[in-house]
């Protein structure tokens, strides 16, 4: 059938065609979305003593119905390509549909304790995917390593002297702290001094290390303290009466600190403190670093406690510097303190005016390093944590 169409008619019909043809394509556009954007997560792992591997995860934020590319390489920071961690590049290919791929870094082994390093992964030329979080953190905790060396230079002692026979000592050369002879005292109770450190058991405060003891103390939040720290004692597995005694060690000087080598009646149990008898080989407040006191404290008659000390003062540098020797020489009804074989406490019977001398009894042995407390104080923003006590060795002469 033959159909007449004005001009008019037949413009309209055209203009609608081609306005249908217009919106379906619009629609289609719409339909395809944004891209979705690429992130990479940081990575934080204790070091390990062998070679391991630092895992990243890379994310897509949707899934996409093409193939989606991102490329990365890693950056050095603290820690450095070859020698901490082996450097990669690459392409991650995302296929339709994934949303997760992974890069491994290969990470060198390593014991030493130290301060904590840092590299990175950074991403880059994305296809078919926008970049949202395009550079991750890569953070090797050093901070738990078994090794840490020290300079051994400063004062030293004999393992023998004339009328005397070694009968005890440690000299710290193995690889762990010997459980026969020492105990780990633990808790935050702050021990009768208002102490804010918490004393641990763990690897992190105590170990021995390149012929050392280390007690090592921190800034960390653990058992409701916001610091903690080592007390080892020799109780019931080490205990003498007379002799010489000495103990070679470096110490934490800052502000706050409060390390301490001393001896404490091994009849405590029984005779409270100060009765028992407390003998302070060595302690010193971080405010005075190049000052230690040695003390003798007792019970007196009215009950209050008995001191007689006196203190040593270095005429250069301070006690962190370099070793020294903190000796005793013991006998009966007398005490002698010695730092590096300088006599400067000269105690003795004489001394306990008031109350019974208790210093003719066993004694045995309490290495720790406390943090604050009623004679050093609080650490202030001074203090660099950690702070570690090193000693080389104890021996103990009869």
């Amino acid at each position: 059938m033959k159909t007449n169409l004005s001009v008019t008619d037949f413009l309209l019909l055209l203009m609608v065609f081609i306005g249908g043809t217009a919106c379906s394509k619009s629609s289609g556009n719409k339909s395809a979305g944004p891209l979705p954007s690429a992130r990479i997560s940081d990575v934080s792992q204790a070091r390990q003593h062998t070679a391991s591997a630092f895992r990243f995860y890379v994310d897509l934020s949707a899934a996409s119905t093409q193939s989606v590319t991102v490329n990365y390489s890693t950056v050095a920071g603290t820690a450095k390509e070859t020698t901490d961690y082996t450097a990669v590049s690459g392409t991650l290919t995302f296929q339709a549909g994934q949303t997760e791929l992974y890069i491994d870094v290969p990470v060198t082994g390593d014991s030493l304790r130290k301060a904590d390093q840092q590299f990175y992964v950074q991403l880059n030329n994305p296809v078919n995917c926008t970049l949202g979080v395009a550079k991750a953190t890569g953070t090797l905790g050093n901070a738990d390593g078994t090794y840490l060396p020290t300079d051994g230079a400063g004062y030293s002692t004999p393992l023998a002297y004339p009328g005397y026979n070694l009968v005890w000592h440690d000299e710290f050369d193995g690889s762990a702290l010997n459980t026969s002879d020492w105990n780990y005292e633990q808790g935050g109770s702050g021990w009768g001094n208002h102490e804010l450190e918490n004393y641990t058991n763990r690897q992190q405060n105590v170990f021995v290390s390149a012929g050392n003891l280390i007690i090592e103390a921190r800034q960390e939040s653990f058992g409701g303290s916001n610091y903690t720290s080592g007390r080892l004692t020799t109780y019931g597995k080490q205990q003498f009466t007379y002799g010489r005694i000495d103990i070679r060690a470096k110490l934490p000087v800052s502000k706050g600190m409060w390390p301490a080598l001393w001896m404490l009646g091994s009849n405590i149990s029984t005779v409270p403190w100060p009765a028992c008898g407390e003998t302070d080989i060595m302690e010193l407040i971080g405010t005075y670093p190049s000052r230690v006191v040695g003390s003798m404290h007792w019970k007196q008659q009215d009950g209050s406690t008995g001191t007689f000390n006196n203190a040593y003062n270095l005429s250069s540098q301070d006690f962190s510097q370099q070793f020294h020797v903190f000796s005793i020489i013991w006998k009966q009804d007398s005490l002698q303190f010695l730092v590096d074989d300088n006599v400067y406490v000269n105690g003795s019977t004489g001394n306990v005016t008031s109350g019974t001398y208790p210093f003719n009894s066993p004694f045995f042995f309490i290495f720790n390093v406390a943090v604050g407390g009623d004679w050093p104080g609080s650490p202030d923003g001074t203090t660099v944590f950690p702070q570690r006590m090193f000693v080389d060795y104890v021996r103990v002469f009869q």
